[in-house]
């Protein structure tokens, strides 16, 4: 496999460097001459990363260090840890290692659980080796078969108050599904969600694609911060029009300050001629996200956070607007993510390196389709709070 030739290296960022610090500094651990991406610091140059104590300590052309433990980046992409803010990884306590080997150093769980199942989703968060979190189900029972939320009486908003009055350190927003056949009435739902976020001060997550009611209806009734997710779903009710343009209130939405997320996911969520005709506006994602599940690997449609990225950086974004999506903008969703998402000196040293690889690959949506893409990233080393993370 060839490295991709025409994606340019940037000039090095000098201010980011500190000459005193260059040669006379010891570092626990270093990473050796990688392509080091940053849109947090609009960095993208070849160069070492020190790190010191759990955090980044210097980032410089060549770093001098005796006795350091090292990494072999050459040829490999570096960037802040990866950052999911819409997954499924606490349903089992293997979710949260699979995704940091991937290159997962954050996690939010988006509504596995609700009121009456949320205790034990909680528990696996708070023992994730990396920083995660949950948003709550309006469904009591959170994810079944049968519809969160036909029957409407489980989406209780005063049995919800409660379970997150409990968890307020773990639970950072609530969750919403609204797909036909999911609920029985979508604008009751959601608006019984919206007043449980509301209450706590917390965004509310809607799960958008195929719903009774009409993207700019649905979109009336969310606030600034909350988060629009499945955003590739087709139609019915996609978030562009039946002659491919974005509804004006979606756009007016992304201007008030509702985030878009992509949540990749297995089934009914990404359709290639969708994911096109929204690429063709310039409407691209604000984050990307798995939808993912422990058992992600074997899913074609996902298999890890980075063959999601690589769908984008074939079908429409450049590689930093891809890294940003992946990284910096989840940072500023949930405030448990304030510290990630960067490389600055001083920032906890979470980092994902990666091997972006060119060749033939093959991409799949939820619908079976198959496309061919040129480039895919492949995990190649995490680093949590500087220790390597095992390759599970």
């Amino acid at each position: 496999m060839r490295r991709r030739s025409f994606l340019k290296t940037a000039a090095f960022a000098p201010m980011l460097l500190s000459p005193s610090k260059i040669f006379a500094q010891d570092f626990d651990l270093i990473i050796r001459s990688g392509r080091v991406i940053d849109p947090s610091l609009n960095l993208d140059t070849v160069a070492d990363v020190g790190i010191l104590n759990g955090r980044i300590a210097n980032i410089a052309p060549s770093i001098v260090s005796d006795g350091a433990d090292e990494i072999n980046a050459v040829n490999k992409i570096v960037i802040p840890g990866l950052l999911d803010i819409h997954s499924h990884y606490a349903r089992d306590d293997q979710g949260p290692h699979i995704c940091l080997s991937d290159g997962v150093t954050g996690w939010v769980d988006a509504g596995s659980a609700g009121a009456d199942n949320i205790d034990e989703i909680v528990a696996v968060a708070r023992s994730a080796p990396q920083p995660a979190r949950i948003l709550l189900n309006i469904g009591r029972l959170g994810v079944i078969p049968e519809g969160d939320t036909a029957d409407i009486s489980l989406a209780n908003v005063e049995v919800a108050k409660s379970a997150i009055a409990r968890n307020l350190d773990y639970v950072v927003g609530v969750k919403a599904r609204l797909t036909s056949g999911v609920t029985a009435n979508d604008i009751v739902v959601i608006r019984r969600a919206q007043e449980v976020a509301s209450y706590f001060k917390l965004p509310l997550m809607i799960h958008m694609g195929q719903s009774e009611s009409t993207m700019p209806s649905l979109l009336a009734e969310l606030k600034p911060g909350d988060v629009v997710t499945h955003m590739y779903a087709p139609p019915p009710n996609a978030i562009i029009d039946e002659d491919g343009r974005i509804f004006s209130e979606v756009l007016e939405a992304r201007r008030r300050g509702i985030w878009f997320d992509v949540a990749n996911g297995r089934t009914d969520h990404l359709r290639w001629d969708t994911f096109d005709e929204i690429m063709a506006t310039g409407f691209w994602p604000d984050t990307i996200s798995t939808d993912g599940f422990s058992t992600s690997r074997s899913a074609p449609s996902v298999r890890d956070y980075p063959n999601v990225m690589s769908k984008f950086l074939n079908f429409g974004m450049n590689i930093k607007s891809v890294i940003a999506a992946s990284t910096l903008t989840p940072s500023r969703v949930f405030p448990f993510l304030r510290d990630k998402g960067t490389l600055n000196v001083g920032a906890p040293a979470d980092i994902a390196v990666l091997d972006l690889q060119e060749g033939n690959f093959q991409f799949i949506d939820n619908y079976e389709n198959v496309r061919n893409g040129t480039y895919r990233f492949f995990p190649f080393e995490t680093i949590l709070g500087g220790q390597r993370a095992p390759r599970v």
